[in-house]
């Protein structure tokens, strides 16, 4: 994998307090938030990535207000550009939702070359939609800015980049962070800005070999890579792979020295480049080694069935599952919903029995009852026998083709499209919705783990759409990658 260290913008701390300007990932802000981000800040990155849509024309819709937002932004000096090329290191500390357990997530802010599923550096691991490639691929050909990474997935049992970075592989970095704030769900997000060469071109070095799984952002990757592909056509290269400036020998810092400290005595080093500014992105990278990665279920609720019933379901379900009725106390139909800022309430006793249970199985949710649903190999193995083995064993998907499609009767285009289907964290919440008839049914699953999704990547396949949730997500407006200059004042 080629990455590049790069002269991002920054918030300037000086006129305007971070807490104040940052954000939840775009497709995690919900309208309540969107309205709260508007009103921290004239300067809040809200504006750009998630803007109100007004009465929109050509000439002034939500993807022009997002570019004169950062145009002017920049003029004003409150996005400023880095002096140096750089690196930049990111950490978050958390509680892990639902226990007391506290982690820390290690990361590397970078720029990385955008390849072709094809050429098996960069892996997926999840379906996308069309939509959301759209509005993205609108709203960066207008901004020509990346404000928000895609978080990627490598593995090095070395430690490499974080001994680099942080001073070793875990506990308390040996080095303050530049920046620290902590966000709306008590995420403390700390960056390390990076600039000194010998330490730079080490990084640069320890990650060429590495091959990339997309944890979170399938759709941008996809995007940038559409785009990448259509300007090497427009600019005359026949590989926009290739053509990329090796990483030049610069003067090293002295021993001890803080990376960001050491730098500023060191003469300006030639680091290694995209062949043209579309040819890389702005990315986390988070290496899977370490200790510190949460992933969440997402549990599908299904609403909008014709003459649903909890009897008739359990019949049809009866030759592929073992079914146990679980004695539960009963959320109360009035219970609160959700809030719009997301509930990371996830206690629930229907939980404990499933994650116990060894093999495929999940909790089906409904009116008259719960029920914890294990799977039987041989019946379910016949009726998937088109599905690849590897992902046969994948709790999401015996849900999705076995329950969802084949004993529900749901379309895989209506799946893919959440006409009767929705995403939810909250195991507490996707019971509700049932009891208080929003929803038929509700099915509470497993997390995927990290050699699932590892394994099924690589061997080239994919899981379905939500099969993952990462938690924490990365906040947006740490860095941004502008592939254009300072706008003329």
């Amino acid at each position: 994998m080629r990455i590049y260290p790069f002269r991002a913008l920054r918030y300037d701390t000086g006129k305007v307090d971070l807490t104040d300007v940052v954000t939840q990932p775009y497709d995690k802000i919900s309208p309540a938030m969107q309205d709260a981000y508007y009103e921290r800040s004239p300067y809040n990155l809200i504006r750009v990535i998630l803007g109100r849509r007004e009465p929109d024309t050509d000439q002034d819709n939500v993807y022009t207000r997002a570019a004169k937002s950062l145009q002017n932004w920049r003029r004003e000096g409150v996005l400023v550009e880095e002096q140096q090329p750089a690196l930049f290191g990111y950490a978050q500390r958390y509680t892990v939702p639902g226990t007391s357990e506290v982690r820390e997530r290690r990361g590397l802010i970078c720029l990385g070359h955008l390849y072709d599923y094809a050429e098996r550096v960069v892996f997926r691991h999840e379906q996308t939609l069309s939509k959301p490639k759209s509005d993205r691929l609108s709203l960066f050909k207008a901004t020509r800015t990346y404000c928000e990474q895609i978080y990627m997935l490598y593995s090095d049992p070395a430690f490499t980049v974080e001994e680099l970075i942080f001073g070793n592989k875990s506990g308390e970095p040996s080095i303050k962070p530049d920046q620290s704030v902590t966000d709306e769900y008590g995420v403390v997000h700390m960056v390390w800005k990076v600039t000194d060469p010998r330490v730079l071109n080490l990084i640069v070095t320890a990650l060429a070999d590495k091959k990339l799984i997309i944890a979170d952002g399938h759709h941008r990757y996809e995007t940038s890579t559409t785009y990448a592909r259509e300007r090497a056509a427009e600019l005359g290269f026949q590989d926009p792979t290739s053509n990329v400036a090796s990483a030049s020998e610069g003067s090293f810092g002295k021993p001890g020295e803080s990376p960001s400290e050491s730098a500023d005595e060191q003469p300006r080093v030639q680091f290694p480049t995209p062949p043209f500014p579309e040819a890389a992105m702005m990315m986390t990278l988070v290496n899977m080694s370490a200790p510190g990665i949460t992933i969440l279920p997402g549990h599908r609720v299904v609403f909008g069935l014709a003459d649903f019933s909890t009897a008739e379901f359990l019949e049809k379900a009866g030759p592929y599952f073992e079914i146990e009725q679980l004695q539960s106390e009963k959320t109360s139909p009035a219970a609160a919903v959700v809030s719009d800022a997301e509930s990371l309430d996830f206690a629930s006793d229907l939980l404990p029995p499933l994650n116990a249970t060894q093999g495929v199985a999940f909790v089906a949710a409904t009116r008259e009852g719960n029920y914890l649903l294990r799977a039987k190999a041989d019946a379910v193995n016949e009726a998937l026998a088109e599905i690849k083995p590897l992902q046969r064993e994948l709790d999401v998907v015996q849900l999705h083709a076995l329950v969802l499609e084949k004993l529900l009767g749901l379309t895989p285009e209506s799946i893919r499209d959440q006409k009767n289907l929705r995403y939810l964290r909250s195991a507490p919440e996707s019971t509700a919705q049932v009891e208080r008839g929003e929803a038929d049914i509700a099915f509470l699953v497993k997390a995927v783990t990290l050699d699932q999704l590892q394994r099924v990547s690589l061997s080239g396949d994919v899981m379905p759409q939500k099969s993952t949730d990462f938690y924490p997500k990365l906040l947006s407006g740490l860095a941004f990658y502008a592939l254009d200059g300072q706008p003329e004042a």
